[in-house]
């Protein structure tokens, strides 16, 4: 049974992202579980992917050291099951890697042995919503979630065979472009909460998210999460550039979690009570 309803239940989630095996196996399992530590409420793992289409060059840099370091599929699920963390995983990648997973072709087996080692939902940016339903209906087969990203840009039909089909939370897409961290926040967010009002599922925010003032601003405008990963790859990177010890960076990265979650929680602070709960 997937773990995700349960981290929207209580107020703003902090999801954060770290590509796995980033820089290499060991340090990768303490710097996710420091994000547990500093207060992550889901937290997205990256499988790497030669052609990751929606990143940004910070986490594409990610993806290149995790896959020369030795990452594949089946070393990812080890990685999860050898981590020691008590909050809901989902895993990010992109749709060959699923398909191709295993003996058979389709998501099937991929899905399974996720749900074996505790993965609670998907992202998979490359995955139309119209041709989704084989992943949908392995995900349901396994009580998984599936997340899908709305960018600003969508609406109408397609708007609407995104949502019938998504599951855990939407991922709302803050700006247009690839991932990456940013000074400001953009205008588009507001609109996009907007337009999905009136499905009853979590809304978490993400592109571009790198400080707790980001959190506090896009939290209190509606969304029920914010997501946050280049801000969080870029530590690892500076801390890998520098030779830094991988406790180091650690602590760093437990410290930008604290922070990024302690924005939210201010954000919901701000909000104006729903009329229903007055």
């Amino acid at each position: 049974m997937s773990r995700i309803p349960e981290a929207f239940a209580d107020g703003p989630a902090f999801v954060p992202y770290l590509a796995v095996g980033d820089p290499d196996y060991e340090s990768s399992i303490e710097y996710v579980e420091a994000l547990a530590r500093g207060g992550a409420d889901v937290i997205e793992l990256g499988l790497p992917f030669s052609e990751p289409v929606a990143e940004g060059p910070t986490i594409q840099s990610a993806v290149v050291r995790s896959l020369e370091a030795g990452m594949t599929p089946e070393r990812f699920f080890e990685f999860v099951e050898e981590l020691d963390v008590d909050v809901p995983l989902v895993c990010m990648t992109y749709y060959n890697l699923i398909y191709r997973f295993g003996d058979e072709a389709g998501p099937e087996p991929f899905v399974r042995r996720a749900a074996e080692v505790g993965i609670d939902g998907f992202v998979v940016p490359d995955l139309p919503a119209e041709e989704s339903d084989p992943l949908r209906e392995a995900c349901d087969a396994h009580d998984r979630d599936l997340i899908f990203i709305v960018a600003p840009t969508t609406r109408g039909e397609r708007l609407e065979r995104i949502m019938s089909r998504v599951s855990g939370y939407v991922y709302v897409q803050a700006r247009l472009g690839t991932t990456g961290a940013r000074t400001d926040v953009s205008d588009q967010t507001d609109a996009s909460l907007a337009r999905l009002a009136e499905w009853d599922v979590p809304k978490a925010v993400g592109f571009g998210i790198s400080t707790g003032e980001h959190a506090e601003r896009i939290v209190a405008g509606g969304a029920d999460g914010i997501i946050v990963g280049s801000a969080l790859v870029d530590i690892v990177a500076d801390g890998h550039e520098r030779g830094d010890d991988a406790g180091e960076v650690a602590a760093k990265l437990e410290g930008k979690a604290g922070e990024l979650k302690e924005g939210a929680v201010r954000g919901a602070q701000r909000r104006a009570p729903h009329p229903e709960r007055t």
